[in-house]
């Protein structure tokens, strides 16, 4: 039996007596995720490890750790986590807000040559910027920025999932090295090389510039043929400008992408907050105009960086 006929055997089935698993709603690497509905009648999303993962204290710390990290943020914009407890066998699960819509990736994958028009990507980011500024207010770094992880709802909200593998910066020591964590092709250099006493909320921020590259060129800022050498280009070749993978995209958004997508961290936008109003000058300039002309960002450090002119 595969990993999906295992998951979908669980549906009709009952947790701690309380909640039914009504709907197998997908699975991913660490977990598979159900529409629930406890005792009560709420409706919830569970999420259950797979349980070859449930004697394994590190994997079981990691995944408990999501709940924590997303209540944390406080923001609307990050999934809540209602509880966590063990099965009936000892397998750890999630209780979640339940969401109704899809992913960024499914509508993604649907968009003609997988390309989605650049003032609903402005609006998905300036959102995802918002939670990313709440989150790092709070000392919560996401380092899982992906079309996956991000869910449009039907009132057309964005949800920013999975903090599993997000680092509490509060009490870290930020001395090991070699801990990868997080997705080739959406992962910042000094991430993916490793480097975790570097990973701050500008990884975040090269997370988002990779994510609005994508889903404005329909390709990854560094394409490869396997998701290892994707990981040793994102750690040593600096990214290409959106525009040589996407000509017709406003000058604007391009430097605003540019700019969250350099290899040194410290030329970056130095903050989410900064990166979401250089999004909004910007969006600002193409809704005034109908052949949008050239905006000039002024980037720098501390509080002026990204502050514009039209």
């Amino acid at each position: 039996m595969d990993l999906t006929d295992r998951c979908r055997a669980r549906v009709g089935s009952v947790i701690r007596s309380k909640y039914r698993l009504d709907v197998f709603l997908g699975a991913g690497g660490m977990a598979a995720v159900y529409a629930a509905t406890h005792r009560n009648g709420d409706r919830v999303a569970i999420k259950l490890l797979h349980s070859e993962f449930s004697k394994n204290d590190t994997v079981c710390g990691r995944f408990l750790r999501e709940g924590y990290a997303a209540n944390r943020v406080g923001h609307p914009g990050a999934v809540r986590v209602i509880d966590d407890d063990v099965d009936d066998v000892g397998i750890p699960y999630l209780v979640m807000e339940l969401l109704q819509g899809e992913t960024l990736d499914a509508r993604w994958e649907r968009a003609p040559e997988r390309r989605l028009d650049a003032r609903e990507v402005l609006d998905h980011a300036e959102r995802l910027l918002d939670v990313l500024s709440a989150a790092h207010d709070r000392g919560v770094i996401h380092r899982d920025i992906k079309p996956d992880n991000l869910f449009v709802t039907t009132t057309g909200d964005l949800k920013v999932m999975d903090f599993g593998i997000a680092r509490l910066l509060e009490g870290a020591s930020g001395t090991k090295t070699g801990d990868v964590l997080g997705t080739p092709a959406f992962m910042a250099p000094e991430q993916a090389a490793g480097r975790i006493r570097d990973v701050d909320g500008r990884a975040d921020v090269w997370s988002v510039g990779a994510l609005m590259f994508a889903l404005l060129s329909g390709r990854h800022v560094h394409e490869a043929k396997t998701p290892h050498e994707q990981l040793i280009y994102a750690a040593t070749q600096p990214a290409p400008s959106l525009r040589t993978a996407a000509p017709d995209v406003h000058a604007g958004v391009a430097e605003v992408v540019d700019v969250a997508l350099r290899f040194d961290r410290e030329v970056r936008w130095p903050s989410a907050r900064l990166m979401q109003q250089g999004l909004r000058v910007v969006a600002q300039t193409m809704s005034r105009a109908s052949s949008p002309p050239t905006t000039t960002l002024i980037i720098g450090s501390g509080e002026q960086a990204g502050r514009g002119r039209a």
